[in-house]
Protein backbone atom coordinates (compact mmCIF):
# COMPACT_ATOMS: atom_id res chain seq x y z
CA UNK A 1 0.00 0.00 0.00
CA UNK A 2 1.31 3.39 -0.86
CA UNK A 3 1.44 5.76 1.85
CA UNK A 4 -0.22 9.00 1.46
CA UNK A 5 2.21 12.20 0.81
CA UNK A 6 2.96 14.62 3.44
CA UNK A 7 2.44 17.90 1.91
CA UNK A 8 4.30 19.68 4.71
CA UNK A 9 7.36 17.31 4.95
CA UNK A 10 10.83 18.94 4.18
CA UNK A 11 11.32 16.42 1.64
CA UNK A 12 7.86 16.52 -0.24
CA UNK A 13 8.57 20.25 -0.42
CA UNK A 14 11.77 19.99 -1.42
CA UNK A 15 10.57 17.86 -4.53
CA UNK A 16 8.02 20.58 -5.15
CA UNK A 17 10.83 23.40 -5.10
CA UNK A 18 12.99 21.55 -7.38
CA UNK A 19 10.41 21.34 -9.64
CA UNK A 20 9.50 24.68 -9.68
CA UNK A 21 13.56 25.91 -9.78
CA UNK A 22 13.54 26.39 -13.47
CA UNK A 23 12.50 29.61 -15.13
CA UNK A 24 10.73 28.78 -17.95
CA UNK A 25 8.25 26.34 -15.62
CA UNK A 26 7.72 29.14 -13.16
CA UNK A 27 6.35 31.13 -16.68
CA UNK A 28 4.50 28.27 -17.47
CA UNK A 29 2.48 28.19 -14.44
CA UNK A 30 2.09 32.06 -14.22
CA UNK A 31 0.64 32.22 -17.39
CA UNK A 32 -1.53 29.12 -16.58
CA UNK A 33 -2.58 30.97 -13.55
CA UNK A 34 -4.72 33.17 -15.33
CA UNK A 35 -6.43 30.48 -17.47
CA UNK A 36 -6.33 27.32 -19.35
CA UNK A 37 -4.01 27.36 -22.14
CA UNK A 38 -3.29 25.37 -25.53
CA UNK A 39 0.26 24.67 -26.27
CA UNK A 40 -0.07 26.89 -28.86
CA UNK A 41 -1.11 29.80 -26.53
CA UNK A 42 2.16 28.80 -23.99
CA UNK A 43 4.49 28.73 -26.65
CA UNK A 44 3.41 32.32 -28.45
CA UNK A 45 4.19 33.73 -25.32
CA UNK A 46 7.43 31.71 -24.07
CA UNK A 47 8.89 31.32 -28.22
CA UNK A 48 10.30 27.19 -27.48
CA UNK A 49 10.67 24.73 -29.20
CA UNK A 50 7.80 22.44 -28.98
CA UNK A 51 9.99 19.21 -27.79
CA UNK A 52 11.76 21.84 -24.75
CA UNK A 53 7.91 23.16 -24.22
CA UNK A 54 6.25 19.31 -23.86
CA UNK A 55 9.71 18.59 -21.45
CA UNK A 56 8.51 21.55 -19.19
CA UNK A 57 4.71 20.20 -18.80
CA UNK A 58 5.20 16.89 -18.44
CA UNK A 59 7.52 17.41 -15.54
CA UNK A 60 4.60 20.14 -14.25
CA UNK A 61 2.25 16.96 -15.14
CA UNK A 62 3.94 14.70 -12.76
CA UNK A 63 4.49 17.16 -9.92
CA UNK A 64 0.87 18.07 -9.76
CA UNK A 65 0.96 21.25 -10.49
CA UNK A 66 -1.14 21.15 -14.13
CA UNK A 67 -3.32 18.63 -15.95
CA UNK A 68 -4.02 18.07 -19.66
CA UNK A 69 -7.25 17.46 -21.02
CA UNK A 70 -8.15 16.49 -24.55
CA UNK A 71 -10.09 19.15 -26.68
CA UNK A 72 -10.37 18.30 -29.80
CA UNK A 73 -7.22 17.26 -31.48
CA UNK A 74 -5.73 20.01 -28.88
CA UNK A 75 -5.06 19.55 -25.42
CA UNK A 76 -5.81 21.94 -23.01
CA UNK A 77 -3.41 22.59 -19.80
CA UNK A 78 -4.57 23.91 -16.49
CA UNK A 79 -3.55 24.94 -13.27
CA UNK A 80 -4.19 22.45 -10.83
CA UNK A 81 -7.18 23.53 -8.59
CA UNK A 82 -6.00 21.01 -5.54
CA UNK A 83 -2.78 23.41 -5.37
CA UNK A 84 -4.18 26.32 -3.51
CA UNK A 85 -4.35 30.22 -5.37
CA UNK A 86 -4.28 32.64 -2.62
CA UNK A 87 -5.37 36.49 -3.06
CA UNK A 88 -5.79 37.16 -6.87
CA UNK A 89 -4.08 34.46 -7.96
CA UNK A 90 -0.38 35.56 -7.84
CA UNK A 91 0.84 33.52 -4.90
CA UNK A 92 0.81 29.24 -4.26
CA UNK A 93 0.50 27.96 -1.35
CA UNK A 94 2.57 24.74 -1.56
CA UNK A 95 1.03 23.55 2.26
CA UNK A 96 4.86 23.89 3.36
CA UNK A 97 5.70 27.13 1.88
CA UNK A 98 3.59 30.05 -0.27
CA UNK A 99 5.44 30.96 -3.73
CA UNK A 100 4.86 34.54 -4.53
CA UNK A 101 4.86 36.14 -8.39
CA UNK A 102 4.95 39.67 -7.11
Amino acid sequence: MMKPKNLSSPSFCAEQLKVLADKTRLSVLQILMESPKHVGEINAVLQLEQSLLSHHLKILRSAGFVEAKRDGKAVLYHFVPTVRQINTGQVIDLGCCVLSFE
